[in-house]
């Protein structure tokens, strides 16, 4: 239930964190004053919790998202297979999440 419970968290903070995306945008179309406010916020410390978050968020969205269109398939249904997929998604996650930083730094 922990997980099904973090599934939906991690889809409302998918929806905060899409604002952000959206005020970047914006920001990127409006004018360089804008961008560099936007890019002075999401650099320091706190903002880039943030992100780390959402994008801790989004995989482990993707990952259990996944783990559902098996159980429409009607897979997995089994204690042990459930256990074990849960331990999957949530490994699947921190691996994703950390990939996906390790690019964010190279490119810093």
């Amino acid at each position: 239930p922990a997980l099904s419970i973090f599934h939906r968290i991690a889809g409302v903070a998918l929806s905060a964190g899409t604002l952000l995306l959206a005020w970047w945008l914006i920001a990127a179309a409006t004018s360089d004053a804008a961008f560099d406010t936007v890019s002075a916020v999401m650099r320091h410390p706190l903002g880039l919790l943030v992100l780390f978050g959402w994008t801790a968020s989004l995989w482990y969205h993707f990952c259990a998202g996944i783990r559902h269109l098996a159980w429409d398939a009607g897979y997995g249904f089994s204690l042990p297979s459930v256990h074990r997929s849960g331990w999957a998604v949530l490994a699947a996650t921190a691996v994703l999440t950390l990939l996906t930083w390790v690019g964010v730094a190279m490119v810093l």
